[in-house]
């Protein structure tokens, strides 16, 4: 007896993507924990997951990656364009360290947030709200770096005035010379930003799914909604937005280089990412998985021992 088995004339019935097959979920499951490095036909040659003992391996690795191919590009004398989440959040104290070790300015990059709470309408939290992704930024990244900060003006944040130019101006960049890196978290949805799996019912065909580029005012799966509860609002479910201004997958699969980051533990043995990163690596590409695309990109993963698992259970 299992999730499976009793789901028919459940509360659950209709609550998930309809697109998810959910005996597929579970062979990806099911894995050795050992197999995550096993590579499937579909990833891109040069995608490398990277597993992390610790939160503070993690936190220094996936840092020490972003600020290498912020000082590489300006090595290169190039632009870079940077796609940023708020989630995980460890790794950019380590960007500044190292950034700051090295001296390395950053006016030659061009960043913008993948996303940001809204209203139905697009309308964002205040800028300084502790719970607004502008103000987590800018704490955490442009603060930090004091003079060797990007630029006011080469930073930008998804509102409903400007996410709908982000496709423009990365065009423009690319059309400059400029490469596009790409850093993200996998959602308990299996969402990258706010891109959520349901969205995949709005679209014909995977070619028009994979040419948005953007959604304002987003409706949030509930599952979402309680990860986010759980990880950045102390649980208080009242606090957290029910909608969000999102990037899509014509912008974020534009990416030359992806550097994504896995880390939802809980402790005591607790956790709530185990599934979806294996859904990433095994599940294979489908606009009903969002993150299943990942593995088709050139990039690294680091994540969590013990997020491979076993993904048995235990009562906690």
């Amino acid at each position: 007896m299992n999730f499976i088995s009793t789901l028919k004339g459940s509360a659950l019935e209709n609550f998930y993507p309809a697109g998810w097959d959910f005996q597929k979920i579970d062979k990806c499951c099911s894995n050795d924990p050992d197999s995550w490095g096993e590579r499937q036909a579909w990833w891109h040659k040069e995608f490398t997951p990277v597993i992390c003992d610790s939160i503070y391996n993690f936190d220094t690795y996936m840092g020490h990656e972003i600020a290498l191919q912020i000082k590489n590009a300006r090595d290169r004398g190039e632009k870079l364009i940077f796609i940023l989440p708020v989630g995980p959040m460890g790794m950019y104290k380590w960007a500044v360290y190292f950034l700051k070790a090295w001296n390395v300015k950053c006016d030659h990059l061009w960043c913008f947030n993948m996303d940001e709470w809204s209203d139905g309408d697009g309308n964002t939290l205040p800028a300084d709200n502790p719970g607004a992704f502008q103000n987590a930024m800018e704490q955490a990244l442009y603060n930090p770096l004091g003079e060797l900060t990007v630029p006011v003006g080469q930073r930008n944040f998804a509102t409903k005035e400007n996410l709908p130019t982000y496709a423009g101006k990365i065009a423009a960049l690319k059309a400059e010379g400029a490469k596009m890196v790409l850093v993200y978290g996998i959602g308990r949805m299996c969402h990258i930003a706010f891109w959520e799996p349901t969205f995949a019912a709005d679209y014909k065909n995977v070619d028009d799914w994979k040419a948005q580029t953007h959604r304002i005012g987003a409706m949030l799966h509930p599952l979402t909604i309680e990860q986010n509860a759980l990880t950045s609002f102390k649980s208080r479910t009242t606090l957290v937005p029910c909608r969000a201004n999102t990037i899509g997958p014509g912008i974020f699969l534009q990416a030359d280089y992806a550097i994504g980051g896995a880390d939802g533990t809980l402790g005591r043995g607790m956790q709530w990412q185990g599934m979806s990163f294996w859904m990433t690596l095994r599940y294979g590409p489908s606009p009903w998985v969002t993150s299943s695309f990942i593995p088709t990109l050139k990039g690294k993963l680091f994540f969590l021992s013990e997020l491979a698992g076993p993904l048995t259970a235990e009562c906690n």
